[in-house]
């Protein structure tokens, strides 16, 4: 069975207790999703296509983790990944 899970959060910016999570579930998923969130009420510091951007950089050596953004509600965007598992730090 394929095991897909969800990352989300602002990652403004991507700190190294982020990165921390990243490695490890990488490690105990098939695919990850670091979903990067609009953050329509929290004021950033960094746009979100910087913030997007950035994350690909630091996570390009980790071949199962994919970089995406969304708007919205988490659980609306983890059911149209198909995905069954939230990470949580």
């Amino acid at each position: 069975m394929f095991k897909l899970a969800v990352y989300a959060g602002t990652f403004d910016p991507l700190t190294l207790g982020h990165m921390d999570l990243i490695e490890r579930s990488a490690e105990i998923f098939d695919h990850l999703i670091l979903a990067v969130a609009k953050a329509t009420t929290k004021r950033t510091l960094f746009n979100l296509e910087e913030r997007t951007s950035m994350a690909r950089v630091v996570v390009a050596g980790l071949e199962n983790v994919e970089v995406d953004s969304f708007d919205g509600l988490l659980i609306n965007y983890a059911r149209s990944r198909k995905a069954r598992v939230l990470i949580r730090g």
